[in-house]
């Protein structure tokens, strides 16, 4: 009996032990998409491709609407250029509403974003989901899909 409740303690003290190490792998991979979603306007700001592109792991794709798959540094840049360029995107933001999963090799995001253009007005806004992967350069984007909340104009 008295090896029976050994056993038990130990089983009980590794379960804690493993809810806490996911529990501090979660809190991580949000920190990390916390400090990534804060530079990642800031490459239309500064007009720098590279904040944006760093953002995403090398085998990232961005899953627009209404387009093709943009997978890949180089087609990530243009997706950049296209925003800088074409819809004059300056600045925004992302509100996250929540994270799934339990921060060992991916994590989802789900939010909401607003796009500023150069005049400093809202110009289009909606959700969006992001497959977030930890790579060796710390968490970054892996699949990123939104759609906004209406047409632009």
């Amino acid at each position: 009996m008295r090896n029976g409740k050994k056993i038990l303690f130990l089983l009980a003290v590794f379960l804690i032990g493993v809810s806490i190490t996911g529990s501090a792998q979660l809190e991580e991979a949000k920190k990390a998409i916390a400090e990534s979603n804060a530079r990642y306007f800031k490459s239309f700001v500064k007009n720098d491709s590279t904040i944006f592109i760093n953002s995403y792991a090398d085998d990232a794709c961005i899953l627009a609407p209404n387009a093709p798959a943009f997978c890949g540094r180089d087609a990530i840049a243009k997706f950049f250029r296209a925003g800088y360029n074409d819809y004059g995107l300056r600045n925004g933001q992302f509100i996250t509403t929540n994270v799934y999963g339990d921060g060992k090799e991916y994590v989802t995001e789900e939010g909401i974003w607003q796009s500023i253009n150069a005049k400093g007005e809202l110009f289009d806004e909606g959700k969006f989901l992001v497959l977030w992967k930890k790579t060796s350069k710390g968490w970054k984007m892996y699949r990123d899909s939104f759609s906004g909340n209406h047409a632009i104009n």
